[in-house]
């Protein structure tokens, strides 16, 4: 079992069951610990379990809108890595409440953990390979990830992907050492035609295309060239930075 994690006024016990990740909240969800409970539910959701269950009995809620947290968090992982985040509730009352904020659109609400557990039990992420490595933060680091690309991509028999991928990957790395002051976790990760591309600094500030004033956004920047070699990318809060990631897929692999 984890540690409890703090945020000002939420405690967050964090356990691995069956694969699922389940988030033990206790405290006060309101405006002070909202950004805070989101960014863990989130970082979970980064480490890929089965799912995210999060168990709210122990949450006092004093305004209803503050549930729509759960959907935020949702959203960021969405697309990428598109695990679930169900919530267990064993009071009608408060699930009524949660639903009428129309979190229940996006996030399931269950009486309890195990029927929450019941509802994914079938969920897999065979299929996917992952792999990180913890990179410096000196310029030999982008010499690295571009080794490191070509070799897991080898592997996985993507190599039609690894112009596109190096280049996305030396981008996100270069803004990392350029931004922040921060090691950069590398993380890539294979999934059916797709390759994430993803790394993760120590910086609260989210990673922006940004507009010239006379050239409105044909400035060729960094974020740019990543668009142009990726099907979507986006940058996720978490507890300690945040993680900027890139899905480059077939389609991708003759643009640079």
């Amino acid at each position: 079992m984890a540690e409890l994690t703090p945020t000002p006024a939420i405690l967050v016990d964090i356990r691995r069951q069956q694969d699922a990740t389940i988030l033990t909240t206790q405290g006060v969800l309101d405006n002070s610990t909202y950004v805070k409970l989101r960014d863990v539910v989130i970082k979970v959701a980064l480490d890929e379990p089965r799912a995210v269950i999060i168990d709210v009995n122990s949450l006092a809620v004093p305004t209803n809108a503050a549930w729509s947290v759960f959907t935020s968090a949702r959203w960021h992982v969405s697309v990428w890595p598109d695990v679930p985040i169900l919530l267990a509730c064993g009071d009608p009352r408060t699930r009524r409440a949660i639903a009428s904020r129309g979190v229940t659109r996006f996030v399931p609400v269950h009486p309890t953990c195990a029927s929450a557990l019941k509802a994914v039990e079938g969920l897999s992420l065979t299929g996917r390979h992952r792999t990180c490595a913890e990179l410096p933060a000196t310029q030999s680091a982008l010499r690295m990830a571009r080794e490191l690309v070509s070799d897991w991509l080898i592997a996985w028999d993507r190599r039609e992907l690894i112009p596109a991928a190096q280049t996305v990957a030396t981008v996100f790395i270069q803004n990392a050492l350029a931004h922040t002051v921060s090691e950069p976790v590398f993380i890539l990760e294979h999934h059916r035609d797709n390759v994430t591309v993803a790394v993760e600094d120590h910086s609260r500030q989210p990673a922006i295309r940004r507009e010239h004033p006379g050239r409105g956004v044909d400035l060729l920047s960094g974020l740019a060239i990543v668009s142009s070699l990726s099907r979507v990318w986006r940058s996720i809060p978490t507890p300690t930075g945040k993680t900027v990631w890139a899905l480059v897929s077939l389609e991708n692999a003759h643009a640079t």
